[in-house]
């Protein structure tokens, strides 16, 4: 397994409850394959520019370990969720 860094940036229309339920959801779906090494809420940031037209957004940031395939399903998954303004999943440098 390798170790993964997430991060997601959710509609600032969203209470911060919803994001942090829905970060607890992601954080469950990676734990049923992986493992799940930390996690970080940042709150709701402004963006450096605009993105269709949304200028802020709530960031997270979860550290994970898990196999290729399973980051796939997750970023296909983000991809497709209306909640979700940008996701990128990295490979981290931690050991």
């Amino acid at each position: 397994m390798r170790s993964y860094e997430l991060m997601v940036i959710h509609h600032p229309e969203m209470d911060e409850s919803a994001v942090q339920t829905a970060i607890g959801e992601l954080e469950a779906a990676i734990a049923e394959s992986g493992t799940v090494s930390g996690s970080d809420f940042w709150g709701k940031r402004r963006f450096a520019y605009e993105i269709d037209h949304i200028r802020e957004g709530y960031y997270s940031v979860i550290d994970f370990e898990a196999e290729y395939e399973i980051t796939q399903r997750i970023s296909q998954a983000l991809a497709l969720s209306d909640a979700v303004i940008r996701h990128k999943i990295v490979r981290s440098s931690k050991c």
